[in-house]
C-alpha cells in the first residue's frame, strides 16, 4: 500500500520562506501535500498559490483581503474554503489532517499560531525567531508535553542542529558541546562607519548583499539585531548560555555557522545560500530529499573570511546580548521595541541609528518581568510597543 502524503500547513505562505517551501514540496509532490495556507494580506499571491497546490484551506488575517479572496476562489472553482482572522489562523495551525507546520509568519503575530501547532504534537519547521525569542523555554516545555518535535529553519539554527551529536532534539542540553559559532554576513553596512550609517535609507537597508528576505528581516541584518535576535533563539533552542555563543562575521554566507566539542572538534555546515536547503532538511529529517539548491563549488567561493563584530558599530547586537543575559521578559521587550523602531524607520519617521536608541531606551524603560508564563511575556511586549511608539514620536518630531 502506498503510504498517503503528509499534510502540511504553511504559515506565511506568501513571505519569500513560504514561497521557497511550497518550491521544495513541488519537487515532492508523492510525498507531501499542503493542507492549508495562511497569509496576511497579500491576495494575488495566494490565489496564484491557490491554484497551483489547492489546499483545502486559504486563511487571510485581514478581513478585507479574505473577502477578496473568497470571490475569486469561487469564481475560479477552485474549491478552497477560505476563512479570516488571527483565530483562523491558530485554527489552522493544530488542523487535525496535517503532521508538519511551516511557522513563517513575521514578527510576534507567529507567537500564538507556532505555539498551537507544537501543543498539538506537530512537527514545526520554525522559521520565524520572535516566537522562540520571546517565549522559546515554553515552547520546548510544550514539546516535551505534547511529543512536538521543533526543527529550526534559520539557515544558521538549521545549521547548528545539523552539528550537533547523533540524535540530538532541541531544547536538549547537547552533550560534550563547549559553544555555538554563530555566523554573520555583516549585512550590507559591514564596512560603514558609524557616521555613515546616519543617513542610510530603507532601500539601503533593505539591499542585503547574500539573502533575498522580507523588508523587516532585512533592516535587522543591517542593524545586526537579526542576529542578536538568532543569539537569543540558539540560548532557547540548543539549551546554552549565552556566554557560549560567539557571532563570527563571514561574508561569503558559506559556512552557515559551526559547533565546538569538548575535545577540540568543531563541526561546520556548509552550502550555498539558498534558503530551500534548511527547508528541505526538516521536511525530511533524519532523511534527505533534494531540494533544488546548486551544488557548492569551493573553488568558486575561492576563500573563507571570518571577522570578530564591532558592538560600537551595530550596538543591536549588544543590546541582544544584554537581553539575554537579562532573561526573563528581557528578550521580549527587545523584539516588541525592534518591532516598532525598525517599521518607523521603514516609514521614514526616525534614522537609521535611532533604531539602536529606541531599542536600548525601552530596554532601560520596561523593567524586566521573571515570570515566564504567557500573560507576562504578552504584558510586556505591550508595554515595550507603547514605549517605543512614545520613544518614535519624540525623535519624529524633534
Amino acid at each position: 500500500m502506498t503510504a498517503r502524503p503528509t499534510g502540511v500547513v504553511i504559515l506565511g505562505s506568501t513571505g519569500s520562506i513560504g514561497v521557497s517551501t511550497l518550491d521544495v514540496l513541488a519537487r515532492h509532490g508523492d510525498r507531501f501535500r499542503v493542507v492549508a495556507l495562511t497569509a496576511q494580506r497579500q491576495v494575488e499571491r495566494m490565489l496564484q498559490q491557490c491554484r497551483a497546490v489547492r489546499p483545502r484551506l486559504a486563511v487571510m488575517a485581514d478581513a478585507d483581503a479574505a473577502a477578496t479572496l473568497a470571490t475569486a476562489v469561487r469564481a475560479e472553482g477552485l474549491g478552497v474554503e477560505v476563512r479570516a482572522g488571527a483565530e483562523a489562523v491558530r485554527a489552522a495551525a493544530s488542523c487535525d489532517d496535517a503532521a508538519m507546520v511551516m511557522a513563517a509568519v513575521v514578527g510576534a503575530a507567529g507567537l500564538l499560531p507556532a505555539l498551537d501547532a507544537v501543543r498539538a504534537g506537530k512537527r514545526v519547521l520554525i522559521a520565524n525567531k520572535e516566537p522562540l525569542v520571546m517565549s522559546g523555554h515554553i515552547f520546548m516545555r510544550e514539546a516535551q508535553r505534547s511529543g512536538a518535535e521543533i526543527l529550526p529553519i534559520d539557515s544558521e539554527h538549521n545549521a547548528i542542529f545539523q552539528c550537533m551529536p547523533a540524535g540530538y532534539r532541541a531544547g536538549a542540553a547537547p552533550a560534550g558541546v563547549r559553544r555555538v559559532l554563530l555566523t554573520c554576513s555583516g549585512g550590507p553596512f559591514r564596512e560603514r562607519s558609524a557616521a555613515q550609517m546616519r543617513n542610510v535609507t530603507p532601500e539601503e537597508a533593505c539591499a542585503h548583499p547574500r539573502w533575498v528576505m522580507g523588508r523587516k528581516i532585512s533592516v535587522d541584518s543591517a542593524t545586526l539585531m537579526n542576529k542578536g535576535l538568532e543569539l537569543i533563539e540558539a540560548c532557547r533552542l540548543f539549551a546554552v548560555e549565552p556566554s557560549q555563543v560567539e557571532i563570527v562575521i563571514h561574508p561569503q554566507s558559506v559556512v552557515h555557522s559551526m559547533v565546538e566539542y569538548t575535545d577540540g572538534s568543531v563541526l561546520a555546515q556548509m552550502g550555498n545560500p539558498d534558503m530551500r536547503t534548511p527547508i528541505a532538511h526538516a521536511l525530511a529529517w533524519p532523511e534527505r530529499m533534494d531540494s533544488g539548491v546548486r551544488m557548492l563549488d569551493l573553488f568558486e567561493v575561492g576563500r573563507l573570511d571570518f571577522e570578530r563584530p564591532d558592538l560600537e558599530r551595530f550596538p543591536c547586537l549588544r543590546l541582544a546580548y544584554e537581553a539575554a543575559r537579562a532573561g526573563g521578559t528581557a528578550p521580549a521587550v527587545l523584539n516588541a521595541a525592534n518591532e516598532v523602531a525598525v517599521q518607523a524607520f521603514l516609514d521614514g519617521r526616525i534614522r537609521f541609528p535611532d533604531i539602536a536608541a529606541i531599542n536600548g531606551d525601552t530596554l532601560a524603560q520596561v523593567p524586566a518581568d521573571a515570570q515566564m508564563e504567557l500573560d507576562a511575556i504578552m504584558a510586556a511586549d505591550h508595554a515595550a510597543r507603547t514605549a517605543a511608539e512614545a520613544l518614535v514620536q519624540r525623535r519624529a518630531a524633534a
